[in-house]
């Protein structure tokens, strides 16, 4: 009875610690985009320059990444040669920079709960760019069910009260080279067993992304802040945002390596919904009767498309296993077949 105890104990325990991950995950996830709507929007803190707030965000991260990683050694540092930096990490730094860059631009014309909506078609990018680089494979019913996703998403889309075409492309772009970066990440390094939790990928990946990102600052919104000579740099305002950016990435290495990143996704959801009710109730974005029915049905879809790679994921860890049991057996079997040797027997009877 003492060991069941114990072990109900132990479960409980879990349980607690995984909702509090996932509370924390979303707070943070929460904070920073509302943040950033806030920093960004004309209308709120009035500061429009999103290549600026991702390099303060980069230079804040990639910092506090390094005093973590080499000065005081939580994380430890992933051997990678120069040709692995160059082929592998450079060219997701860049797709990583250009999706930040287009996302937190799309802040400025669209509301934060159109923009989780839009969000909504993530799988269906991943999963056609996963087809296009053979990562995946495709399936009528799966593609099906991508569908349904970006159907919902069109009718939300037609029901949005403010619908802006410039920041709807800005997001779709930024959903596409984010998903762009997602797969070539399994293609890059996953495929070559080289694993960066989010401290680590920030060490590797952020340095770059400022040197990406640099590129189209100097061109687009440096010019713009010199003519604006009264903008005065806000420390409480950039500082605590950035700290909020880097402590969502601490929050994603602690909700994926104590439970997995299928819960970060349904947790995803999650905090999709409540920041569309936070847009309605306290911003006063509108939602239209229209804006929640697509969501819905694409809601659904993404609910299905979470259940299968539950299923799959399930499926994979019982294969896995009977291949141990089989290889066990296997292992036994010769033991036994050793024992029953000449040799095996000579060694018994003179014992």
């Amino acid at each position: 009875m003492g060991k069941g105890a114990a072990l109900s104990n132990g479960l409980v325990k879990k349980i607690i610690l995984s909702y509090a991950y996932v509370s924390i995950w979303i707070f943070l996830s929460f904070t920073v985009i509302v943040y950033n709507k806030y920093i960004l929007d004309r209308k709120l803190y009035g500061w429009p320059f999103p290549i600026s707030l991702t390099m303060i965000h980069m230079t804040f991260c990639s910092s506090l990444a390094f005093l973590l990683v080499r000065v005081f050694k939580v994380v430890e540092p992933v051997s990678l040669s120069r040709n692995v930096y160059l082929t592998c990490i450079l060219p997701i730094g860049a797709l990583y920079s250009v999706s930040l860059w287009l996302s937190n631009s799309a802040y400025i014309y669209l509301s934060v709960s159109f923009i989780q909506m839009l969000k909504a078609l993530m799988p269906v990018a991943v999963y056609t760019i996963g087809i296009l680089f053979k990562k995946d494979s495709f399936k009528n019913s799966t593609m099906g069910n991508m569908l349904g996703i970006s159907v919902g998403v069109a009718i939300a889309a037609y029901g949005e009260a403010k619908y802006d075409s410039w920041g709807v492309l800005l997001q779709l772009l930024a959903v596409l080279f984010e998903a762009t970066r997602l797969v070539m990440i399994q293609i890059l390094l996953t495929s070559k067993g080289i694993s960066l939790n989010p401290i680590t990928s920030l060490y590797y990946v952020a340095p770059s992304c400022l040197v990406f990102l640099s590129i189209p600052w100097i061109f687009v919104e440096l010019p713009v802040l010199r003519e604006n000579s009264s903008f005065q740099f806000d420390f409480a305002i950039f500082g605590t945002n950035s700290l909020c950016a880097f402590a969502l990435n601490l929050a994603v290495f602690l909700l994926v390596g104590k439970t997995s990143a299928l819960t970060m996704n349904v947790a995803g959801v999650v905090k999709d919904w409540l920041l569309i009710a936070f847009s309605w109730s306290v911003i006063k974005d509108t939602v239209t009767p229209l804006n929640l029915i697509g969501y819905g049905l694409a809601f659904l879809g993404v609910a299905y498309y979470n259940h299968q790679k539950l299923q799959a994921m399930k499926a994979k860890e019982a294969q896995k296993k009977a291949q141990q049991a089989d290889e066990e057996a296997g292992r036994l079997l010769t033991e036994r077949e050793s024992n029953g040797s000449p040799d095996g027997k000579k060694g018994d009877s003179q014992a």
